[in-house]
């Protein structure tokens, strides 16, 4: 009787909570969805940018352009080393659980801490000044650790007998690994990607430091604003709170997008 009632007690507890979630989720976003598309119009889309438009144009195509740099940089390097580390590496090497270790603190620091290594070490140090390559590598380095460790995960939790499997069939040590191993582990690094795409996008800390906010379409030496920190300036100035829930909202939505979109190329990864 009293376990009956206990089951029941949690049951209830779990359905509270699975209701709160969701309607925060909803009043959050149906707060900035309503405030963000009563006052989105045409000229915020203008390629250009000034204080009548408040255009998101640049701000737009710099975030996707941030977002393909730092993957481009982190992910090779985040999966190659989590391949070595999980397929390789010894369990007693104490180097390997060194790096372990700090890429699990590196996971939790505040990213205004990484703003300031990449302000001292590539703004400074290597002279690349204010600019969206200082910006970008300050990204790579942030995102380095998170897809590092879940890589890793990923691959670890691949069967052994698969290995076994393979290895029996006579499939030398990298044709496993890339052929029957990565495969499998694909929507658990994609996960990581895409969790690192979403500290990208909605990063602004970082970049005021190392990117800057200037607000048009930056080359690579160039200062640039990202979406987020697009919105920061924006609502910082106070004069444009408005404009500022309409950004949010694009923001939500590019987000969406790109996890609808990973989440669609990991199926057909998986199939094939």
């Amino acid at each position: 009787m009293k376990t009956d009632r206990l089951t029941l007690s949690l049951a209830f507890l779990m359905r509270v909570s699975m209701i709160s979630v969701l309607l925060i989720f909803l009043i959050l976003i149906g707060f900035i969805f309503i405030k963000g598309i009563a006052h989105l119009n045409l000229e915020m889309f203008a390629w250009e940018y000034n204080s009548n438009n408040i255009s998101m144009t640049p701000a737009i195509i710099n975030t996707i352009n941030m977002v393909l740099f730092a993957l481009a940089l982190a992910m090779p390097l985040g999966i190659f080393g989590a391949i070595y580390l999980s397929e390789y590496g010894s369990k007693k090497s104490k180097i390997l659980n060194a790096v372990r270790i700090a890429s699990e603190t590196l996971v939790g620091i505040p990213s205004i801490v990484y703003g300031l290594f990449g302000y001292l070490a590539f703004v400074i140090y290597f002279g690349f000044k204010t600019s969206f390559v200082a910006g970008g590598l300050t990204l790579a380095v942030m995102i380095l650790p998170l897809i590092l460790r879940s890589a890793e995960e990923a691959l670890k939790s691949v069967p052994m007998s698969f290995r076994e499997a393979s290895f029996a069939l006579g499939a030398g040590k990298l044709r496993t690994i890339f052929i029957i191993i990565l495969p499998v582990a694909i929507p658990g690094i994609l996960a990581g990607v895409i969790l690192s795409i979403g500290r990208i996008v909605g990063e602004s800390a970082a970049l005021l430091y190392t990117s800057g906010s200037v607000a048009k379409v930056a080359g690579l030496m160039d200062s640039g604003r990202t979406l987020s920190v697009h919105m920061y300036a924006i609502s910082s100035e106070g004069q444009h709170i408005n404009e500022a829930y309409s950004t949010a909202m694009i923001l939500i939505i590019i987000v969406f997008l790109i996890n609808l979109g990973s989440n669609y190329l990991a199926k057909k990864l998986v199939k094939a």
